[in-house]
């Protein structure tokens, strides 16, 4: 969406024409909510860049089939490791030698996933986040490879979707995740001791610290289960730093199948 509103054409690729459909219904629903906010006195400019911007707008189910003329390719499917180094030693074989690859991962490391092609110098990381028409900060990750020109192709390409891009090293979980992930445990670890009712902790750093959601709250928005399953990679990677230890109690309600809002049940409750 982000990057069609910015003028450029873009092939969204899932794996059936159902996710597709549903997918494009999303996003124009998405681009009215917009401009009522961006067009709010202008409705005929307002259908018109809706227009527009689906226009840039083409999807597909067959990846291989359309990277051919791709100068970019963003990969956001599931976080694991060996289902996106298949994707990419895939794709890597059918791109032109200009393609860039990158990976919208939250928690994973760049370096492995270039290693899966031939372009480590035209491979880095591209993090948005979530809402990303809402959210102005992209993560750009370079790794010892990646190319100076690879790099500023990736910044610039971040500041022309309208975004402000930081740039990161590929260190795990970034800036923003390797900050907030072992804060949200560390609150976990308060209430595992009792130190702290979780309602009293999420109003104390909402009304403390200026957060909109307090950490209970955030990791139940998350999904419990992709907290546990990103502590749970950066706990093999640093088995000794008590910052990525495994909670208990998280690892109890993802075995519940409580993963937070999505399911209904959290550590809140939301049915």
């Amino acid at each position: 969406q982000v990057a069609a509103a910015s003028g450029h054409t873009v092939v969204l690729v899932d794996q059936s024409d159902e996710i597709l459909k549903k997918s494009t219904k999303g996003i124009e629903e998405s681009l009215k909510r917009v401009i009522k906010k961006k067009f709010a006195d202008k409705p005929e400019a307002g259908a018109e860049f809706v227009e527009k911007t689906l226009k840039n707008l083409t999807t597909s189910t067959d990846a291989v089939a359309v990277v051919h003329s791709t100068d970019l390719v963003i990969e956001a499917i599931v976080e694991n490791q060996e289902v996106k180094n298949e994707l990419f030693k895939r794709l890597d074989k059918f791109a032109p030698e200009y393609t860039i690859f990158a990976s919208n991962t939250s928690s994973l490391q760049i370096t492995q996933l270039a290693n899966s092609t031939t372009r480590q110098d035209r491979f880095g990381g591209l993090h948005f986040f979530n809402p990303v028409p809402m959210m102005k900060l992209v993560e750009v990750i370079k790794t010892p490879m990646t190319s100076q020109k690879t790099f500023e192709s990736l910044l610039d390409f971040s500041k022309a979707v309208g975004k402000s891009p930081v740039s990161c090293k590929d260190t795990p979980g970034f800036i923003v995740n390797r900050l907030l992930v072992p804060y949200m445990m560390e609150a976990v670890r308060l209430f595992e001791r009792g130190d702290a009712s979780k309602e009293d902790i999420d109003v104390a750093m909402k009304l403390g610290a200026g957060y909109p959601m307090g950490p209970f709250e955030l990791l139940d928005y998350v999904g419990l289960d992709t907290s546990k399953y990103i502590v749970d990679g950066w706990h093999s990677l640093e088995p000794d730093n008590p910052l990525f230890a495994p909670s208990p109690l998280l690892n109890k309600l993802v075995e519940e199948k409580k993963l937070g809002r999505k399911t209904g049940e959290g550590f809140y409750n939301y049915k």
